[in-house]
């Protein structure tokens, strides 16, 4: 199935024979103040005054710069000088002093417990590690060990029995 693209969309459409409308607006507001003044002021400043209108409004009809017409321009212009930006950029310079604190790999690593001697505890004592392990009960001696189970959530939502295997 073909479709019709539509070409040249920047091009305005002509309304007014070969003028779009916002070309023979710029006229058509020339033409009615030339024709208010032709009444209001003496014929020779009407002539001026009516080749001024006619050129500024020939102007904004039908100039373009850089493929951009005169009014979005001069809107463009109005609105930088209205609301001018001034950036200026000054590199601060901060300097700030420390005291450099040196020590040695084996200074730094006495205060903190031995990775070894965790182990070796953990295999070794029957006393619990404090913040680690629980004491351990006692099984009972005359009777048989009972399996301990405990109940866990899986990611989906549903809950699940597992044996608890102590490796102790």
């Amino acid at each position: 199935m073909r479709f019709q693209i539509p070409q040249f969309i920047e091009i305005e459409n002509k309304i007014v024979g070969p003028l779009t409308l916002k070309q023979f607006l710029y006229l058509a507001v020339a033409a009615g103040i030339s024709f208010f003044f032709y009444f209001v002021l003496a014929f020779w400043l009407w002539i001026i005054l009516t080749a001024i209108l006619a050129s500024i409004a020939v102007v904004l009809a039908f100039v373009k710069y850089n493929g951009q017409p005169l009014p979005k321009i001069i809107f463009s212009a109005f609105g930088f000088f209205w609301k001018p930006r001034f950036y200026l950029w000054q590199r601060t310079v901060e300097t700030e002093t420390f005291a450099v604190k040196r020590e040695t790999l084996k200074d730094f690593l006495a205060g903190t417990p031995s990775v070894k001697k965790l182990w070796q505890d953990l295999m070794t004592t029957k006393n619990p590690i404090p913040k680690r392990e629980k004491g351990l009960r006692q099984p009972n001696l005359g009777g048989s060990l009972q399996e301990k189970f405990q109940i866990f959530r899986k990611t989906s939502g549903e809950k699940e029995a597992a044996r608890r295997v102590d490796y102790r």
